[in-house]
């Protein structure tokens, strides 16, 4: 089992623009099949963890919530209750058990944000970062991680226009 953070970002290294937007990331060439390609990757996990923005965010996309997963979505706002999500104020660390329990084996996704992955990262929680280079830039938005760590170069490919790379965890800069 695998704690992991799965995301795009443009290559000046933010994951939504200054007005918290992806409409960036949507005009950008990918195979969803291809290398390191999300439905790859979602096949293999097993519960996710997401900030309440970005849960508000994937609500306001066409067809809004579709995930299935165990879900805890790290918020003080308040949403309407949802099947399979579980709203939390609690640390990283127990929620991590929990999603370890939930997933039974498969890995685990901490979709997001950047501030969210850096806690599981400084709770020592975060096994590996993979990242999907979109070929713009932003010049300022939401950091892809807010932390300094170090990380090693597991993988890489190209996917159309994106630079996808996978990472492992070293530790703390």
């Amino acid at each position: 089992m695998t704690t992991i953070y799965y995301t795009a970002c443009s290559l000046d290294g933010f994951i939504a623009d200054p007005d918290h937007s992806l409409s960036w990331l949507f005009r950008q060439d990918i195979d969803p099949d291809g290398p390191m390609s999300y439905g790859g990757f979602r096949a293999a996990i097993g519960a996710l963890a997401l900030g309440a923005s970005t849960y508000q965010f994937v609500l306001g996309e066409p067809g809004g919530w579709e995930y299935t997963l165990p879900t805890w979505v790290f918020t003080h706002r308040d949403f309407p209750a949802q099947e399979g999500v579980t709203f939390t104020t609690d640390d990283v660390r127990s929620v991590h058990a929990a999603m370890t329990e939930a997933a039974a084996g498969q890995d685990l996704w901490v979709m997001g944000g950047g501030d969210l992955v850096g806690q599981f990262a400084d709770a020592g929680l975060l096994d590996e970062v993979w990242v999907q280079y979109a070929p713009v830039t932003l010049g300022g938005g939401a950091p892809l991680l807010p932390r300094r760590l170090d990380l090693r170069l597991e993988e890489q490919a190209r996917n159309r226009d994106f630079l996808c790379a996978r990472y492992t965890v070293s530790g703390p800069f």
